[in-house]
């Protein structure tokens, strides 16, 4: 139940608490798996580019075999070595074209016989390879150019770049490959691009080759990781999604017990925020201070002063009330204490109790505890029944209230004539008093019926020989009422609201003296 009227904020850090802590362990997974998926990736990346590297490699391997092999035949005459370029296309697979240079200048091909073009050194990386976007022969076509040679001859060997695309397309069909060779880089897409290959969004790998100047580029899509996290881990995905779900309840449990009711009553009591407000008691005639009821209050550090109703029925519901109680009496004991000397012996001092009092017999403690903080004879504790709870007449309860009586403590029962159990009370137990339900002050002198039943209560309590208190007294015209019906007490507005112990101590120092103080009292233990 709520403990305040104030409706909760819509988003408070308590309603969105349970969602960050129930998302955490999810974005720390996801985080997790990320980091796994990705590193998955970087490995898987790893090895294709390697692979990429290892064919490539292989195929030079079979390309620079062939050109060392006829090495030795440049210079020669074109017819003289034409039957042994073709020979060697014949023998390596990779090999598209032979050709031989002299002084700078191609002038013996495989495909051609006698050619006269003209071999620039600087066109091939480090001398070696040249990846070139085709020839004469197949222009657009990409063609990975093998040199070598020496002092302005040497031997020149032509590979297809459809070897080339094969690697890339092949070995790694979802993986964004690309072959770098000097200011040119080939592509997936089979065309010769210049410049630097764009580098990957997901596990860039780049691997360079240890024997010839190519470098092969790999990496992955920017959805690649999704798409795995989706495909290789539902089953965890789920997992994560529930432990979320399980770690935000337990967390919104926790909390709604934190902040319950009883949590919060209990928090409440450890830190002393029930105090004590006290309403004066008057005595009929002179109207003078007979004594004060004590009512619970609940100072919250984050609310303010809590209203009672909003926190006295569920403190009752659930026991709480019992050590409450306790607490609120030895709290009005050292308080009132060091003042005692303000009141008149004899005053009355009214606690309200309920059935769980009544259950065991520690209310004895309690009030034995209470009473020994004044001078014997100085208080009079009067402990007031409320019928919120049945008052079962166990043996127990009838021994606590016959111990009650002989320590001097008085019984009053609270909103006499509007519980259901008020003359059963009177016929098991012994009480001493009767306090008058405020609705029925309420009623004099407009209410013809509630007035009547006002007076045969007075007429009751005569006979029955109990002293009355009448709640609620808030005109003239009710205080006289009471007064010619000869009632014991009046306690209402029109003498005193509730005030705290400070507020009651300075009213109670401002009586004049021949009404509430005996001589000689010292000017010190008055109350600032």
């Amino acid at each position: 139940m709520p403990l305040t009227v104030k409706r909760p904020a819509r988003w408070s850090w308590r309603r969105l608490l349970p969602w960050a802590v129930g998302t955490l362990p999810i974005l720390c997974g996801l985080a997790i798996m990320h980091w796994q998926i990705e590193r998955d990736l970087r490995d898987n990346s790893q090895a294709t580019v390697q692979q990429v590297v290892n064919h490539v490699e292989r195929i030079l391997d079979g390309v620079s075999t062939a050109a060392q092999a006829l090495l030795p035949l440049a210079g020669r005459p074109c017819s003289e070595v034409t039957l042994a370029l073709r020979e060697q296309v014949t023998r390596n697979a990779f090999v598209r074209s032979t050709n031989l240079f002299n002084h700078d200048t191609l002038y013996c091909s495989s495909l051609l016989g006698d050619y006269d073009e003209p071999v620039n050194p600087l066109d091939y990386t480090e001398g070696q390879l040249w990846l070139m976007d085709g020839n004469s022969i197949t222009p657009g076509h990409p063609l990975l150019v093998y040199r070598t040679g020496q002092e302005g001859r040497g031997a020149i060997a032509t590979v297809d770049g459809d070897h080339l695309l094969t690697a890339l397309r092949l070995i790694a069909d979802d993986e964004t490959l690309g072959i770098q060779i000097g200011r040119h880089w080939l592509g997936a897409d089979g065309l010769v691009h210049t410049g630097t290959p764009p580098t990957a969004a997901s596990a860039h790998v780049s691997q360079y080759s240890a024997r010839y100047p190519f470098s092969v580029h790999g990496g992955y899509g920017p959805d690649k990781p999704m798409e795995v996290l989706r495909s290789q881990y539902p089953a965890l995905l789920g997992l994560l999604l529930v432990i979320g779900a399980l770690i935000g309840l337990a967390c919104r449990w926790q909390l709604r017990r934190a902040s319950s009711s009883r949590a919060e009553l209990n928090r409440a009591l450890e830190a002393n925020e029930f105090i004590p407000y006290f309403q004066p008691v008057v005595r009929k005639g002179d109207y003078r201070w007979a004594g004060a009821e004590v009512l619970m209050r609940w100072q919250h550090p984050h609310e303010g002063l809590v209203r009672p109703d909003l926190f006295i029925p569920y403190a009752e519901h659930s026991g709480q009330i019992v050590p409450m109680t306790r607490a609120l009496m030895l709290l009005t004991a050292q308080g009132l204490a060091p003042y005692s000397a303000l009141m008149e012996d004899g005053f009355h001092i009214g606690i309200n109790i309920t059935a769980d009092h009544c259950r065991d017999l520690g209310l004895l403690d309690d009030c034995r505890t209470f009473l020994q903080h004044f001078p014997p004879g100085r208080v009079i504790l009067t402990l007031e029944l409320t019928e919120r709870k049945l008052i079962e007449a166990t043996p127990i309860t009838l021994e606590l209230f016959e111990k009650l009586h002989q320590m001097g403590v008085m019984i009053a029962l609270d909103d006499f004539g509007t519980g259901q159990s008020s003359l059963n009370y009177l016929r098991q137990f012994k009480i001493d008093y009767l306090k008058i339900d405020q609705s029925f002050v309420a009623m004099i002198g407009s209410d013809a019926l509630s007035q009547h039943i006002l007076d045969t209560i007075i007429d009751l309590s005569t006979k029955l020989e109990l002293g009355i208190v009448a709640e609620g007294v808030e005109t003239d015209v009710q205080r006289d009422y009471l007064a010619r019906q000869q009632v014991d007490f009046q306690q209402g507005y029109l003498y005193a609201r509730p005030m705290p112990l400070e507020e009651f101590l300075q009213a109670l120092a401002a009586q004049p003296a021949s009404l509430r103080l005996p001589q000689g009292v010292p000017p010190e233990i008055m109350p600032g």
